[in-house]
């Protein structure tokens, strides 16, 4: 797959206080139709319309790169290590109705196209404010300012999608240089005074609950073993009862049969001794 991406650097001229636009043309120089996908290592600081398509075979596209505006222009010595990296993959007829970012995420490696674009700032006559002379005097060891902060020469960047709109707040890299730096951080002192005193109070009231807990469970306490013991009294009481009334039963039934039995000799012992009687005169007599 073969894809035009021009520019190779985009520079963009002081001031910087109001919006700069660039445009990026990419072009689809391939038979099958392309998905391509803009992503910046600040996307905070720029906006691209729009930053995903799809570029049939032959055509080309054009994405504008928004340089948003600064409350103040960074110093002239300041260098510009910002970066956009364009990617591109094929569109197969298995993928015709995926989307873009699928169609990037399942490209193969081989396919995929990577272009890395480099992003200067010019002074406002269109010169580059870091030129042979500034670039003589400066110290290679010595770290550069890099939008506002201090970065040393190969510090790695990490690339993010930036939005489609003027109001994007993507959170990936750093803010650009503004000279309030230092109000901010009060503000953000401030912020976190009451951030402390409210987990201040959380903890008290968290004490204090845990003490009353406690002391009700103490007075809790003498109150349960009283009722333990109750109970257990009342099991008592109920078992002796009981007791008492399953020793009387038995003898209450025993004087119940006892009443029952009639007097004299019973009937069958009778007709037995008169036939133990007639076979001893039988065998005798």
């Amino acid at each position: 797959m073969t894809v035009d991406i021009l520019p190779l650097e985009l520079n963009f001229t002081r001031p910087f206080t109001i919006e700069v636009s660039r445009t990026l043309t990419i072009r689809n120089t391939s038979s099958s139709p392309l998905a391509f996908k803009v992503k910046t290592t600040a996307p905070k600081q720029y906006c691209v319309r729009p930053n995903a398509g799809r570029i049939e075979p032959g055509s080309a596209f054009d994405v504008t790169v928004l340089l948003q505006a600064m409350k103040q222009d960074p110093p002239l010595d300041a260098k510009c290590r910002d970066k956009f990296l364009v990617q591109c993959a094929p569109i197969t007829s298995d993928k015709d109705f995926s989307s873009i970012a699928s169609v990037l995420e399942s490209a193969d490696r081989a396919t995929l196209v990577e272009r890395k674009i480099r992003v200067n700032w010019l002074a406002a006559n269109g010169e580059d404010a870091q030129g042979p002379a500034a670039s003589a005097l400066s110290t290679p060891s010595k770290p550069s300012a890099v939008n506002g902060a201090t970065e040393t020469p190969d510090a790695p960047r990490t690339f993010s999608s930036p939005g489609d709109d003027a109001h994007s707040t993507t959170i990936a890299a750093p803010p650009p240089y503004t000279p309030d730096d230092a109000a901010a951080e009060e503000t953000d002192d401030k912020l976190e005074r009451p951030k402390s005193a409210v987990s201040h109070a959380a903890t008290s009231v968290s004490e204090t609950a845990q003490a009353t807990y406690e002391e009700l469970k103490s007075k809790l306490a003498p109150a349960e073993a009283q009722l333990l013991n109750l109970k257990d009294s009342g099991l008592r009481q109920r078992n002796v009862k009981n007791a008492s009334s399953d020793e009387k039963r038995p003898a209450a039934i025993t004087a119940q049969l006892v009443r029952q039995q009639p007097g004299g000799v019973p009937v069958p012992v009778v007709a037995l001794l008169c036939l133990l009687s007639f076979l001893l005169a039988y065998l005798f007599f």
